[in-house]
């Protein structure tokens, strides 16, 4: 039986693609970038030695950069992720880093593989680009289900902090200063924003703008009303603690309880791309009695439109909306 190592060096050469960036990414920016860091960015730039100004400045260019740069024909597909997983990158590095690793991805599949100089090339742009947005999109949904698992606490450090009699400025300081990343520098970008003038309230929709994210929606709202109207904030954001935690409590479950239907999603989506990978790995000349048949481009084509359209009623099935 004649075995075949292609389809396995293809997703050796992706893997090794994916594990390229993120030690680029941590090895330039070092551990402060990472999300699971306690110390937050903001706190590590001033232990550098930066002013508050000059930490305010660097935050807001890396806060802003990407959506600037959504007008690239490249680099739209991944501004919007980029955003929301607020990658320290700029967009041109981030490009940069995309033709990197399609060189990186065409030295191993040219050293790896027999594959003629087309699907070399086509395959390496598509690992540099893909695997650049696999790495950003995986950093923005870890980074934003950080932020809703970390928000209640800091509501209720918030509610703390107004009752011992902190105006609401200092205790969004103190929201910056005790919570860890990602939350911690939103906050802390936030505190300093309003040292210089700007509403808090605004700079908290603006933060819940940027994250799409409805329970920050609710904390600006909340604040917004009781600069306009009045009343006790303690109060009010105690109730919307309780509202966020029960919130989160409640998409747990609904994630607990779909979970078995998801990974049944997952496995009849994945099962046939691996067994075709198994195929071409334990038998290459699996398909050489009908490759030359006309029919056999039209079926194949088929085949995968029939893959996608599976993939994609899936993912819908199993997406449940709470």
């Amino acid at each position: 039986m004649q075995l075949s190592a292609a389809p396995i060096i293809y997703i050796v050469i992706f893997i090794a693609v994916l594990l390229l960036v993120e030690g680029l990414y941590l090895t330039v920016f070092g551990k402060s970038i990472s999300l699971n860091s306690r110390v937050s960015r903001r706190l590590a730039l001033m232990e550098k030695g930066a002013n508050r100004e000059q930490v305010l400045e660097q935050l807001r260019k890396e806060t802003s950069q990407h959506m600037k740069s959504g007008g690239i024909p490249l680099y739209s597909i991944l501004a919007a992720k980029a955003h929301k997983a607020n990658i320290a990158f700029s967009p041109r590095q981030l490009i940069a880093i995309m033709a990197g690793l399609g060189v990186f991805a065409y030295l191993g599949l040219t050293i790896g593989t027999e594959a003629s100089l087309p699907i070399r090339i086509g395959v390496s742009v598509a690992m540099g680009v893909g695997g650049v947005y696999v790495w950003v999109n995986g950093k923005a949904k870890k980074r934003l289900a950080l932020i809703e698992e970390q928000l209640p606490d800091a509501v209720e450090l918030m509610v703390r902090s107004l009752r011992v009699g902190h105006p609401f400025s200092s205790a969004i300081g103190i929201v910056a200063k005790e919570m860890p990343d990602p939350l911690g520098t939103e906050f802390g970008f936030i505190a300093d924003e309003a040292a210089y003038g700007r509403d808090v309230a605004e700079a908290l929709k603006a933060l819940a703008e940027r994250m799409d994210m409805q329970d920050l929606r609710f904390l600006a709202v909340a604040v917004s009303i009781q600069q306009q109207s009045g009343g006790n904030l303690a109060e009010i954001l105690e109730g919307l603690a309780k509202v966020i935690r029960s919130r989160f409590k409640l998409f747990r479950r609904v994630k607990a309880i779909t979970a078995e239907a998801k990974w049944s999603g997952m496995f009849l989506s994945g099962f046939p791309i691996a067994a075709l990978v198994g195929i071409n790995v334990i038998q290459p000349d699996y398909y050489d009695g009908v490759k030359e048949t006309p029919v056999f481009i039209p079926a194949a084509i088929g085949v995968a439109a029939f893959l996608i359209v599976n993939v994609i009623f899936m993912k819908i099935m199993v997406n449940i909306k709470v």
